[in-house]
């Protein structure tokens, strides 16, 4: 571990549903879902009042219903939340020396050396508070020696919170941890260990590299680099889009092949025509 990083994670709390209660008060305290507006929808986001009838993102919108039915349902609008976005990103760049967007609603900033002119806790602190202010949306953050701990520093953090990890707390911060808070540990992962046993990260942290080779493979070395609290990966200078894409939700299961082929044949002619767009664009951005 390089004790000499100081990474920020920063990222937006429920940050669809805080975008929703800033356009509307009236439902702030009410278990608010984002998406799920028809049986065959799926939950984007949902707040912590919803979350805590064990609605989660992801959830089928039948399943969500039967385990929150005064849930107030919301379409929501990726344009609000990709302009809210942006607006968060403009602030971080104009005061940052080096971050990257991991994602719609977080951000690492790479603080090493920074150190020497001001302490990185207080200068993430009022970053903290000036996108606050201006965006008039909640964010936490954690402070730490690399991306993986930081992520889960914000994540023990939350909502609304701050945590600083020093290098000489990492391990003592993991280990009661479950392996379940590790950032990329899949749900077949987490049922594989945990049926081994393996439940906390203490116990994940002292298995034998050359036997998580064999259990799983450079994946399982990974992990437990984390474990471990590794990650040499860097923060990537900010890039304003990594993918491209279009969905469409069937109302009802099919199996009418024609009609689906014609309907991939569209997704496809769309995305070509987006991606024709962007290259015209490219050289005026330039």
């Amino acid at each position: 571990m390089r004790e000499g990083k100081q990474i920020i994670h920063m990222d937006q709390d429920a940050f669809f549903v805080s975008v929703e209660l800033k356009k509307d008060s009236s439902l702030i305290g009410k278990p608010v879902i984002i998406g799920g507006m028809s049986d065959r929808g799926v939950v984007t986001s949902c707040s912590y009042e919803a979350r805590k009838f064990g609605v989660h993102a992801a959830m089928p919108a039948r399943m969500a219903k039967m385990l929150c039915p005064h849930g107030v349902f919301i379409k929501g609008s990726m344009d609000a939340y990709s302009k809210a976005s942006h607006e968060i990103t403009d602030i971080i760049r104009e005061r940052a020396p080096l971050f990257e967007k991991a994602s719609i609603d977080e951000h690492y900033i790479d603080m090493t050396g920074m150190d020497r002119f001001h302490g990185c806790m207080t200068y993430a602190h009022e970053l903290r508070q000036v996108i606050m202010k201006e965006s008039g949306l909640p964010i936490s953050f954690g402070l730490s020696v690399n991306k993986t701990v930081s992520k889960m520093a914000t994540n023990e953090c939350k909502p609304s919170g701050e945590k600083n990890v020093e290098a000489s707390g990492v391990q003592p911060f993991l280990n009661p941890l479950s392996i379940r808070k590790i950032p990329g540990l899949g749900e077949k992962t987490f049922v594989k260990l945990s049926d081994m046993g393996i439940k906390k990260i203490h116990t994940l942290a002292q298995i034998h590299p050359d036997q998580m080779n064999m259990l799983m493979g450079k994946n399982g070395l990974s992990l437990l680099q984390r474990a471990k609290g590794i990650d040499n990966s860097p923060v990537v200078p900010y890039a304003e889009q990594k993918s491209i894409g279009t969905q469409c939700t069937f109302k009802a299961d099919t199996i009418d092949i024609n009609m689906i082929n014609n309907l991939l044949t569209s997704m496809v002619m769309d995305i070509a025509f987006q991606l024709r767009e962007k290259r015209n664009l490219r050289p005026a951005l330039l």
